[in-house]
This record gives C-alpha cells, structure tokens and sequence, in this order.
C-alpha cells in the first residue's frame, strides 16, 4: 500500500504545471525530480567544507505546501534553499538501504537523508588517590610519633618508674633569674632551682648530677641555684659537677657546695669575682646634639645613665657593692670547698684556670667527663648495678617539633631585655 501511494504523489508531482515553477528543473510532462547531489552529503566536513544546493522552488504558498507535503512523506529536505552551513551541525548520515528508500516512477534510487545528534559523553578518568592516602599516612605518623614524645617528656624519659635512679640537670648558657625555656643559650635559677627540688622530692632519686656548660652570668642567679644545691647535699642526696667547656665565675659559685667536682683537664673554670659594668656615651650624645633634662630625688638616682659617666662618689660607692657580693661569694667557696677566705682570696683574682691547675689548686676533687660523673654519682648514691638516668630538662623532641626558632628568639630577646639593657648595669 505504501508503495502505490508514493507513486501516485511521485506522479501527482510529475503533473505539476511547469509554469508556476520557471526556475525549477522539473519537466512536467517527462521528467522525474532532478537527483539530489550526494557528493560529500554524508559526512560532516563535507557539510562544512562545501555549500549544498537544491532545485529552488516558487514561494507560491499553495504549490508549496503541496510539494512540502510530498516530500515530507518521503522524508526528504528538497526544501531548502541555498543553505550555507557555517558552523558546527549535528551528523547527517545518507540511508541507501533499497528497502528503506522510496524511488521514484523511474526506478531512480532517491536517499533518504537523516538528520541525528550524535555527543558522545566523556568518561571522567579516576584520579589516582595515592597521593592523598600518603599525605594521610604521614599526619598520621606525625601525630603519633609527636604524642609519644610529649609522654615521654612528661615522664622525663622514664615511662616505667624504677628505682635508684640519678637525675641529670642541665646548666647551659647564662645564668640569669628568668623564665625563659631552657636550651635557647641562658640557664634561668627558676628552673634549675625546681629541678633540683624534683629531684630531691623523688625517693627513687639517689643522687643528683649537674652538667655544667656555662660561663657565668648573674650573681644572683648563682646565688639562688647555690642555696639549692646546699640545701640538696644537706638532706642526704648527693650532688656531682660535671664541668664541660667552661665552668667559670657564677657557674662555678653553683659548683662549690656540690659534693663531688668532676672536670675536664682542659675545662675552663675559676674567674672567682664580681664585675659591674657601666656605659658612658655622654660623647655620643653631644655629638649629635641630644640633651637630657633629669628629674632625680636622690645624688644616686641616675647612677650608671648612659648619658653621663660617673662621679667619684659613685664610683667609691660602686666598689663597696662589689667588694659586699665578692665577698658572698668568697666566703661560700671557701665554706663549700674546706678551705680558709685567705686561701680562697689568693685564688680568687677573677682569673681563669684550667681544669689541670684548678685539681692542683683544690677547686676541682676529679678528672671524667659526664658518664664517669654518673658512674661516681651511682657509687655515693649507694647504687648496685646499672643505675637508671632521667634527664631532668635536656632539650626534648617535643620542644624541636612544636618549637618556633624566630619565635623564641624573639621572646628571649623580650625577657632578657631587663637583664642586657639595666640601666644600672650588671653585676657578674
């Protein structure tokens, strides 16, 4: 059925008057549709690179709707005029399946030509997930290696309590009274002094021993860690020195009431003294025109202002202090050691001596370095075997994973600015 009515509309067609299409191709009494060009129709860059053409039609709107209605049955587009493609079109794909096309009376093979979209969707490649499961991998360790490091600090390296231990406490840098964290060049007098204490408080704790690498520092600093380190060998545990590099004024002042000095025979210690410095920069000042109006309720008041040097009467006043803290200082020595303030006043010059001549002087007991201060410090402690050591305040791991070098400069600088920029000077 379908057939003959495409014949009858293909003849229908054939019929049409010629002259209501003076532009057309078409032969009304003879000729079938002229064949449509399928050269490079049916792939998409022949759609592109050339311009397709068809027979025109009249704009007549009744002949057109009539030649549109015979063509749609056909499922052809011999409607278009003069079409340009220049852009991008969906695929035409040309059907030559004989039992598909419709012919035309002559028997020509007309191709029905198809218009499809055709997208073809992009599969999303997987990213790879190893980099993430690394990166999770090591926070992971991070935080657990950073964990046990702070439980370890908290038991001090001691993570099963054991008896007859000996505590090790660390004295590195200047001595001052602060509260800086230790490691960072200054050894404060708080937390030596609270050290010590710990130690002292732990019955497990049989003796102490101070690792000494300081060259001194604040006399009253020395002061108070000698008050400790007295107050420690008096209660029955006993206190080892060992002197590393230098060991020297203040920090040889905390060695004294210990009850055993081991050093290095080339250990610096000694400088046996007190110092008190003082800067005059009047000069400065009046070379660059600054002046200074001082307000003062006493002669002393501005002793040791930069912007003036000092007078006779403060200088004399300025050696009675030293010689009040040199003497202190003397006089523990010479207590601490068994010896005369005379003995100790001929040695005390405030010069320097090796560890060789300070054994010969009677200010150093023994020749060793840290461990055979440990091992000495078992023996007074009355420790059979192997003792247990527990590092006091040596710096941890914690410290160097969580600590900021830029900010602990600049917190030391702020807390050591009382002690470097006093206005009254240093006594050392």
């Amino acid at each position: 059925m379908n057939e003959d009515n495409n014949d009858d509309k293909v003849d229908s067609f054939d019929k049409t008057d010629s002259n209501a299409y003076p532009d057309s191709n078409i032969d009304s009494k003879n000729e079938a549709p002229k064949k449509i060009n399928t050269e490079n129709v049916g792939t998409f860059e022949g759609i592109v690179k050339r311009r397709t053409s068809f027979d025109t039609v009249d704009e007549d709107t009744d002949s057109n709707a009539d030649i549109d209605s015979n063509i749609s049955s056909n499922n052809t587009d011999s409607n278009i005029n003069n079409i340009e493609v220049e852009s991008e079109a969906p695929e035409i794909k040309v059907n030559t399946d004989k039992s598909e096309d419709k012919s035309t009376g002559d028997g020509e093979e007309v191709p029905r030509v198809e218009k499809t979209d055709t997208y073809e969707v992009p599969t999303p490649k997987k990213k790879s997930r190893k980099l993430q499961y690394i990166a999770i991998a090591a926070v992971l360790f991070f935080v657990i290696v950073a964990s046990f490091a702070l439980i370890y600090q908290t038991f001090n390296g001691d993570l099963y309590p054991a008896d007859d231990k000996i505590a090790v406490i660390y004295v590195q840098g200047t001595l001052i009274t602060s509260s800086i964290p230790g490691g960072l060049g200054y050894a404060t007098s708080e937390d030596i002094s609270k050290n010590i204490r710990d130690a002292v408080d732990d019955e497990d704790v049989k003796a102490i021993v101070l690792r000494i690498n300081s060259p001194g520092g604040s006399s009253t600093a020395g002061s108070e860690v000698y008050t400790e380190v007295k107050r420690a060998s008096d209660s029955g545990v006993p206190v080892i020195v060992s002197m590393g590099d230098v060991a020297a004024s203040a920090a040889y002042h905390i060695s004294a009431p210990a009850d055993l000095i081991v050093a290095n025979p080339s250990t610096m210690t000694g400088s046996i003294g007190t110092i008190w410095t003082f800067q005059n920069l009047s000069e400065f000042y009046d070379e660059e025109g600054v002046e200074f109006h001082v307000a003062k309720s006493g002669e002393f008041k501005d002793m040791g202002a930069p912007w003036r040097g000092l007078t006779d009467d403060e200088k004399e006043y300025a050696d009675r202090v030293i010689i009040e803290v040199y003497t202190s200082f003397v006089k523990d020595v010479a207590e601490s050691r068994g010896m005369s303030v005379g003995e100790v006043k001929d040695l005390a010059d405030g010069r320097i001596y090796t560890g060789m001549r300070a054994k010969e002087l009677g200010l150093v007991d023994e020749f060793g370095n840290l461990y055979d201060a440990i091992d000495r410090a078992a023996d007074l402690g009355g420790i059979q075997g192997e003792p247990t050591v527990v590092y006091m305040n040596k710096p941890s791991l914690s410290s160097l994973l969580f600590g900021s070098e830029a900010d602990a400069s600049a917190a030391v600088d702020q807390y050591l600015s009382y002690y470097e920029e006093s206005p009254y000077g240093k006594i050392e």
